[in-house]
């Protein structure tokens, strides 16, 4: 956009407290403030084209936040429907595996009381809750912007501005967008989030607490064959396809209606750079115990997204001048577990008694260090202490060693509340794991056959995802030269890989001594996962929100 282009005055819209993210936390945080004070002016803005739209987990839930938050609920018709009948660990080896007796693994593993269930749906549900309670919710509207005041507090957001040309300029369409102001804004934009990047970097959140990690996990909706059904099984693993320096592991979760869902995880730390996380997802479903359930079947759905793995030692302080971060945007995933939507509705819950009590007092803007201490002491933080050494250990020992002294420490951190490790450090970030071509060969991944394994062009179109074509791009290259030297020269182009949408190509154009690598960006493909802005090897990718309503539309996700 030129300096010499004039906009228009956004509109402003006045509340007592801005929501950014409609996932589990942030309607949670709606709810709670609308039952301690029905009178309370709440908004939450999402940039899904609607509630659920860009909500992606296993997910078997544990359901102790929804006792809390909605203690009822069981007696309602909700889509919390499918309660886990029966466990089951394996390390897999190439041809079979070793299925893990249930008594040896630490009690927090059971899942005992929880349910699988679209956890996108389950959103949908909690949604109609909200707006029932007098929320208002805006789907399709990005919050791109924060808002500050001259004394440096959060003051709200700023939706993006609606019908960009690619130059950045208005074109005929254009709309400006509307900014959002509340004497409290919770940042629930889940994980690695834009909005909560900047404030963490603004306010120096992660000042004296361990490198965030992530990883990628990936997930694929079936219909079965209903003889191969099995309504409330939940299957983990860990092993093959991944190598014993690398970490992951995979989920098999069956639902109701003759659904399954699949899921692979990869730690986002993984060293190889000729490694693809989509093409180990597409591998590991060939396995003969997995490979089974899918004869006869047909995917419905794909989706990936990352996922948090810091835990308690990566957790930022949470509270800023004029607001929190809650759910994802804190971090609160318990890694072995699988499992953070019964921590991100705790931190929604907690973080909006606070808030309330500091708006029934009077005050504005305030910095409520309290919501931090609490989060910390209370039910999340006890959740995330116990196994606060589990992703370390694996990191460090790889993946046999890593899991056996990882389930001894959850052991002894049940029992008697220490570990003999105490608290260990993570690291170095994600992408400084990630080493040069020249230490590595190149891996040979088969063909997809298009009935049990797939391509990654099909796997977005049944993402339903889309962009508003001619919009800027939202991934940005910081520095072209560097990719082109570093990216692709030193590291072979990872990007290509780590992508499990296909949106990073390398081309190589020209001929007779004039040819030249070209970085092509289909930003068009973007599945919202940050994959790209987490293990650039450079941090020279930065991911930030499209147009309102772009993305992913995953159904029963």
């Amino acid at each position: 956009m030129t300096s010499e282009t004039r906009l228009p005055e956004r509109e402003t819209m006045e509340f007592d407290v801005v929501i950014v993210g409609a996932g589990p936390a942030g309607l949670a945080a709606a709810i709670r403030l609308k039952q301690l004070n029905p009178d309370f002016a709440v908004v939450v803005v999402e940039k899904g084209s609607e509630v659920g739209a860009h909500i992606l987990s296993g997910a078997v839930i544990d359901p102790v936040g929804l006792d809390k938050l909605l203690p009822g609920w069981r007696g309602e018709e909700t889509p919390v429907v499918t309660p886990v009948t029966e466990d089951r660990f394996y390390v897999l080896t190439a041809k079979g595996g070793v299925r893990l007796p249930n008594f040896a693994m630490p009690r927090l593993m059971s899942n005992h009381g929880n349910y699988i269930v679209s956890l996108g749906n389950v959103c949908r549900w909690l949604a109609s809750k909200a707006e029932a309670l007098g929320v208002e919710i805006f789907p399709g509207f990005a919050a791109a912007e924060t808002l500050y005041n001259e004394a440096g507090s959060v003051i709200g957001v700023a939706t993006g501005d609606m019908g960009l040309m690619k130059s950045g300029e208005p074109g005929p369409n254009y709309q400006r967008g509307v900014e959002l102001r509340g004497k409290y804004t919770m940042i629930a934009e889940g994980v690695r989030g834009s909005l909560a990047g900047g404030i963490i970097a603004r306010y120096d959140l992660q000042s004296g607490k361990d490198a965030p990690k992530y990883g990628i996990g990936l997930k694929e909706l079936w219909s079965v064959d209903p003889s191969l059904h099995r309504p409330g099984l939940a299957q983990h693993s860990f092993g093959w396809p991944l190598d014993a320096k690398t970490g992951g592991g995979s989920f098999l979760y069956h639902l109701e209606d003759n659904q399954v869902v699949v899921g692979f995880v990869v730690h986002l730390n993984y060293k190889n750079p000729y490694l693809s996380p989509f093409e180990e997802f597409q591998r590991f479903k060939t396995h003969p115990l997995i490979a089974p359930t899918f004869a006869g079947g047909r995917r419905i759905s794909y989706g990936a997204r990352a996922i948090s793995e810091g835990g308690f030692q990566s957790i930022p302080k949470l509270s800023f001048p004029g607001g929190v971060l809650i759910g994802d945007s804190g971090g609160f995933v318990n890694v072995p577990r699988i499992k953070g939507s019964h921590n991100a509705i705790l931190s929604g819950m907690l973080a909006a008694e606070h808030v309330a009590g500091a708006l029934q007092k009077g005050a504005v803007g305030a910095d409520l260090s309290a919501y931090d201490k609490a989060l910390r002491s209370g039910e999340v933080g006890r959740d995330l202490w116990k196994v606060r050494n589990v992703k370390p250990l694996w990191s460090k020992f790889g993946t046999l060693v890593g899991v056996a002294l990882g389930g001894i420490d959850m052991w002894t951190n049940e029992l008697f509340g220490a570990s003999f490790f105490g608290t260990l450090k993570h690291g170095k970030p994600d992408h400084k794991a990630t080493e040069p071509a020249n230490q590595h060969r190149p891996i040979a991944y088969p063909k997809p056959d298009g009935k049990l394994t797939f391509d990654r062009l099909s796997s977005v179109f049944l993402s339903n995802t889309n962009h508003e074509e001619g919009q800027p791009g939202h991934l940005k290259v910081r520095d072209m030269e560097l990719a082109r030297r570093s990216e692709l020269g030193v590291y072979a182009g990872p990007s290509q890989r780590y992508c499990p949408a296909g949106v990073y190509e390398w081309l190589t154009e020209g001929a007779g001594g004039s040819e030249k690598d070209r970085f092509v960006i289909n930003a068009q493909n973007c599945v919202h996962c940050k994959t790209c802005d987490i293990k650039d090897p450079n941090q020279n990718i930065a991911w930030t929100v499209p147009e309102g309503g772009g993305g992913p539309n995953y159904p029963n996700m």
